[in-house]
């Protein structure tokens, strides 16, 4: 079916129109993006750096951190240029470009959380056999399965979004090309990409939520009437502590933005939800996971300590 789309480009409402906020707002983003990069990268440079921390935890991790700093690169550096233009506009295909990047790399990010849960739980409820369960194969594959279908997930909103005609208007009532503003400029039926966007995208974000939710189930369980050691319980409920504090700050704006059943209008509320999970989240997921955690704080010490040792 051909699209016969007449819009060649879109125009971005950006995030607000005043543009003393906007002042303010610039150098606040353009902070938090590079913390966003520094802290992530530091992540990903100590999970490859440190023998130690070459476990499927940390492995895991990396992907996380290397996920944060794709998936806030997709939305933040389009925010910040609106601040600075009257004007925002994108291309049709850059568009559809930023919308698939989106999906693809949220949706993954959604899948690694509920893996992220499923390794932990077999760490903590299985030890003897954690390193025959999660050896190094299958944590390749767990990676590359979550990638894949992240990919996939966001290539069928993409097509299907591209496929329907745009005849105008263009403006787009968001900071960026998100799928809701974007079926509201549609002309012809939305009718199948809403349900594609209900159903699939509700089973992806909610199925590693309930893998998540029975993990730490088990998890908690296991631990209150099979681990008696008050050490073993603080060290568990530690790295637990921090990967649930990670899992919501994700879910709940994810699931108060796509489980609603229609488009609607996209308020400034929902425009603020984004922004959590684009840019607020992925730089608190570093400073949760060092603070939380002596392993990668130490490993961190180290490699200053060696960077300061080999400058002297």
């Amino acid at each position: 079916m051909e699209n016969k789309t007449e819009v060649n480009e879109f125009i971005l409402r950006g995030l607000t129109d005043l543009w003393e906020l906007q002042n303010t707002l610039f150098p606040l983003f353009l902070l938090l993006y590079f913390t966003i990069l520094l802290g992530n990268g530091a992540i990903v440079a100590v999970a490859i750096m440190e023998p130690q921390l070459h476990t499927p935890m940390y492995f895991f991790l990396g992907n996380l951190s290397c996920l944060d700093i794709f998936f806030s690169t997709v939305t933040v550096p389009k925010m910040l240029a609106g601040f600075l233009l009257e004007l925002q506009t994108i291309s049709f295909s850059g568009c559809m470009t930023q919308l698939h990047f989106f999906h693809f790399l949220g949706s993954s990010e959604v899948i690694l959380l509920g893996v992220m849960a499923y390794d932990r739980y077999v760490a903590i409820c299985n030890p003897l056999r954690y390193t025959i369960i999660m050896r190094k194969q299958v944590c390749v594959i767990l990676a590359a399965a979550t990638w894949t279908t992240g990919f996939f997930h966001a290539l069928m909103h993409t097509v299907m979004t591209a496929r329907l005609p745009f005849c105008g208007p263009n403006h787009v009532e968001h900071f960026f090309c998100e799928i809701k503003p974007l079926l509201k400029l549609a002309c012809g039926s939305t009718h199948l990409n809403l349900m594609l966007l209900n159903t699939v995208t509700s089973c992806i974000a909610m199925g590693p939520f309930v893998i998540t939710l029975l993990s730490y189930i088990y998890i908690i369980t296991f631990l209150l009437f099979r681990v008696h050691s008050q050490k073993g319980r603080q060290k568990a409920f530690s790295t637990c502590g921090s990967h649930l504090m990670v899992v919501a700050l994700l879910y709940v704006p994810v699931l108060f933005n796509y489980m609603l059943p229609s488009v609607g209008t996209v308020s400034q509320r929902e425009m603020m939800v984004t922004i959590i999970y684009s840019a607020i989240t992925p730089v608190l997921n570093p400073l949760i996971y060092t603070l939380r955690n002596q392993e990668v704080k130490k490993a961190l010490q180290k490699i200053l300590s060696r960077k300061s040792f080999i400058e002297r």
